[in-house]
């Protein structure tokens, strides 16, 4: 068997699904080849557009900004948690992590709801989220990676003080980094109950002093 890449990543389009209040995606011809010799596209998006990281300066102008945090956040071997079959806007507990090893080299930790299925759909926001104590759970395991294949790792919709995202508080507080709007993370889960090693890249465009931004996130699979 050999190694495979798998991409984790939603597209870039205009009118793309975005967090409620943040600036909306469009994507379009700048210049053209036609017109001016070459094509180019203007993109506008936010720093959360699509699937992205959250860098801790994301909830607290205290906190590391992107390009503070060491580029090992970004890449390494992965858990996939499986989450899957949740109801809507249903709480995922610490329980759900029991799996994930404490000492040694902690991994980036994904957490698969199957919430992707609703990308470009009014369910996507009511996805399932992590609680406090999933999240205390993981920082206390030494995670400081976590993505979701969901809006947020907090509920959506819920625009307000920082006091209401806590799994955001618990990880961001940690220095840890946050990826959201993942996909694709069923082939993964399946290649890891095989025995393949799992590893995920989830490297960020390089903007200094920024809450975030979005990722071409990648897993690859190793052989058995």
């Amino acid at each position: 068997m050999t190694t495979e890449l798998v991409d984790l990543s939603v597209p870039i389009a205009t009118g793309m699904p975005v967090y409620p209040g943040d600036p909306e995606v469009a994507v379009g011809p700048a210049l053209t080849a036609a017109r001016d010799g070459v094509n180019v596209l203007a993109l506008h998006l936010g720093s959360q557009s699509g699937t992205h990281v959250d860098a801790p300066f994301h909830i607290d102008d205290a906190l590391p900004t992107l390009d503070e945090l060491p580029l090992e956040r970004f890449a390494g071997p992965a858990v996939v948690v499986d989450a899957r079959g949740r109801e809507p806007r249903s709480a995922i507990g610490a329980e759900a992590f029991a799996a994930v090893p404490a000492g040694g080299v902690p991994p980036i930790v994904l957490v698969a709801t199957g919430w992707s299925a609703h990308w470009g759909t009014g369910a996507y926001a009511a996805h399932p989220y992590l609680t406090e104590e999933a999240a205390r759970l993981l920082v206390d395991r030494g995670v400081r990676t976590v993505g979701i294949d969901a809006l947020s790792v907090d509920p959506s919709g819920q625009a307000g003080p920082a006091e209401d995202f806590p799994a955001h508080r618990v990880l961001c507080g940690a220095h840890a980094v946050i990826a959201e709007n993942l996909t694709g993370l069923d082939r993964v889960l399946a290649a890891q109950a095989a025995g393949r090693p799992v590893e995920a890249w989830l490297l960020p465009l390089r903007l200094p002093g920024a809450d975030g931004a979005p990722v071409r996130a990648v897993a690859r699979l190793g052989p058995v």
